[in-house]
């Protein structure tokens, strides 16, 4: 136990450093908030109006993709340099792994993820509901209230 203690005693100052940092900004920080420093800011740019639509989730899904394949070069760029030493156990590893990654990879590509534009629509999955279905029907469709439908637009 005798050697776990610098750890522990570590930790403990960490978290102690940490909370006090948290109280001591609670107290001592000045408090003079106004509306300029509650707007949004972006690049320098003051917002002249309310964004039209809600920003698309797809930017995301392309980030968590780029940060996929990031993981995936640390984690084979080790295996590459040793493989030899490493044995059939690391291989058996590595090829779980990238299974695991090229499955997920599939189900995001099939999801739409690098679909941009107007064929984006299009070639979405079906997400198990019948064509019979509307939103007015028994599955309440999210997102679909006080919209106009294609017909009504113009």
């Amino acid at each position: 136990m005798g050697q776990y203690l610098p750890v522990v005693a570590l930790t403990i100052l960490a978290v102690l450093f940490g909370a006090l940092s948290f109280v001591a900004s609670k107290l001592l920080a000045p408090r003079r908030p106004s509306s300029a420093k509650d707007a949004p800011y972006e690049c320098g740019i003051v917002p002249s109006r309310e964004p039209p639509e809600r920003f698309p989730v797809s930017f995301y899904i392309v980030a968590m993709l780029f940060i996929m394949f990031d993981i995936e070069i640390i984690f084979i760029y080790p295996y590459a340099l040793n493989r030899t030493e490493l044995g059939a156990f690391a291989f058996w590893e590595m090829f779980a792994f990238s299974v695991v990654f090229f499955l997920a990879f599939v189900y995001v590509v099939a999801r739409g993820a690098l679909d941009w534009g107007p064929l984006a629509k299009a070639r979405r999955l079906v997400d198990g509901v019948s064509a019979t279905r509307t939103a007015t029907t028994t599955v309440r469709r999210v997102g679909l209230d006080g919209r106009l439908g294609d017909d009504q637009a113009a």
